[in-house]
């Protein structure tokens, strides 16, 4: 007769008797060998692949960490670089079609002074590079009211915007670090990615202040797939944690290459019997004797040495570390793009050698990265400070980005004479203000024909002067006419005979 099947449950320490007879009689509150250990193993195993991800730049630091970060030297410098190019000739503001919008060019430079709005893009490059994000808050009159800051104030030229906008309204831009300032959770969409609003935060948590998208300019210089974006708190990778792995190579090996230098030679001494001294645990005379040696071994006096002594040294070679340890350098500039010359200082070594080439292409790249984070938000900026002062958008006032490339002054000269000569074969044809115009265009680019003013151009000529006639094709100039040539006035020739 077959024996009943029983269900046992084989995780159940007490109902374990019915598959195993060895284990009756263990407490029903026994438990698996090693059960305890998976949470552990667990752990282990995710403090392992942070460590790793965190020391290869592949994780979300956390603020803190990076604000720690951000007091290396070797990240601040990178940092710093970018942020002082990027804003250092800063825009031009510029406008297009007919009628002189000089006097209004002039005041929207002195409101952007006022309100600080270079040093405040200055800040925000420098927090996007330190923690992946930054903001500048746009504080506009009234807007400490009772949940006026969730309030929009739109794009800078929709109705939103003129009806929040009036003028003299606009009192300040306010730089507030990523570490204040978290996304609200129920005002951005996460299922549908076919919105433009997808992962995208319609509104921010500043300490517990809720303040509408459109009041932030934010600043998210290399943003991370969307996937990744609620672990970096809807921020961007930042210059820092991409640098970090190059930094911390450079670190250890700078510090072997400091350690290597304080012991690159090590002496000593053989003979000595040390067999004795550890046996009897009499280790007085061994240490007298390391110290008489030590003592004398600097230059200052002569080492004596017992009978049965004999002195030996062992140097390391040290020909290449400079080379090692210039390479583990250089590396931190490779992940940032600046040359050598302005991130460390080193110049190129040789003949004809210069770096002018890594420079203009450095200037190509802190170009192409204004034009991506600076050109909205500054956008928005001038539509609001143009509102602000002169309560209207005026459509045809714009900026651009001023040429970070310096010529030398030979460069200018020669572009100068190059530009002057083309404008002086053109003159005859065209009306004095407009080459007097064009010469004090040139005066940016040249240093020349600076001192043009106003007044000299409205007094000139402003119509093109006449063409002078062509002087006459049968005579050269200012040759007298030649004589008729009618036939009374032709010798007789005498007649042939018939």
């Amino acid at each position: 007769m077959r024996p009943e099947k029983v269900a046992v449950n084989p995780f159940d320490i007490a109902n374990l008797g019915a598959l195993f007879p060895k284990v009756r009689g263990q407490a029903p509150d026994a438990g698996i060998a090693q059960d305890a250990a998976l949470p552990e193993l667990s752990s282990w195993a995710v403090a392992g692949y942070q460590q790793y991800a965190a020391s290869e730049g592949v994780t979300f630091l956390g603020y803190p960490y990076l604000a720690s970060l951000a007091q290396r030297a070797e990240y601040r410098k990178i940092v710093d670089v970018i942020a002082t190019e990027m804003t250092r000739r800063w825009v031009r503001f510029v406008a297009e079609g007919e009628g002189d919008k000089t006097d209004r060019i002039k005041e929207i430079e002195a409101a952007f002074d006022r309100l600080k709005i270079r040093d405040a893009f200055r800040q925000a490059v420098e927090q996007d590079g330190f923690f992946g994000r930054a903001h500048i808050y746009i504080s506009l009159k009234g807007d400490d009211q009772p949940n006026e800051r969730m309030s929009a104030i739109g794009t800078g030229r929709n109705n939103a915007t003129l009806a929040k906008v009036a003028k003299g309204t606009l009192l300040r831009f306010t730089n507030v670090e990523p570490y204040w300032v978290q996304p609200n959770p129920t005002t951005f969409n996460t299922t549908d990615p076919l919105r433009p609003d997808f992962y995208r935060p319609n509104a921010w948590n500043v300490m517990g202040q809720g303040v509408h998208d459109s009041r932030m300019l934010t600043f998210i210089g290399r943003p991370v797939p969307d996937i990744l974006k609620p672990f970096y708190a809807y921020g961007g990778l930042s210059m820092v944690q991409m640098a970090k792995p190059y930094v911390d190579n450079w670190v250890r090996t700078r510090e072997s290459v400091s350690d290597l230098l304080a012991s690159f030679s090590q002496s000593g001494v053989k003979g000595i019997d040390m067999i004795d001294a550890l046996a009897s645990g009499n280790l007085d005379d061994l240490f007298n004797r390391i110290d008489v040696y030590n003592n004398l071994r600097d230059n200052r006096g002569f080492m004596a040495l017992m009978g049965d002594e004999e002195f030996f040294n062992v140097s390391t070679q040290l020909g290449t570390l400079d080379k090692l340890q210039a390479q583990a350098q250089e590396q931190m500039a490779s992940v940032s793009g600046i040359p050598l010359v302005k991130l460390l200082g080193v110049t190129p070594s040789g003949l004809n050698a210069s770096s002018d080439g890594e420079v203009r292409v450095f200037y190509d790249m802190i170009h192409a990265y204004q034009e991506k984070i600076f050109a909205q938000p500054l956008r928005k900026a001038l539509d609001l400070v143009m509102l602000s002062e002169f309560g209207e958008i005026d459509e045809s006032i714009s900026f651009l980005f001023e040429p970070l490339w310096q010529m030398s002054d030979a460069e200018k000269a020669d572009v100068a004479l190059k530009k002057t000569q083309a404008l002086m074969t053109a003159e005859p044809i065209l009306p004095t203000d407009t080459v007097l115009r064009e010469l004090r265009e040139m005066a940016d680019g040249t240093g020349l024909f600076g001192q043009i003013t106003d007044e000299d151009i409205n007094g000139a000529s402003t119509e093109a002067p006449s063409p002078e006639p062509e002087p006459d094709a049968d005579k050269p100039d200012g040759a007298e006419p030649l004589p008729d040539r009618s036939d009374d006035l032709l010798p007789k020739l005498p007649q042939a005979a018939e």
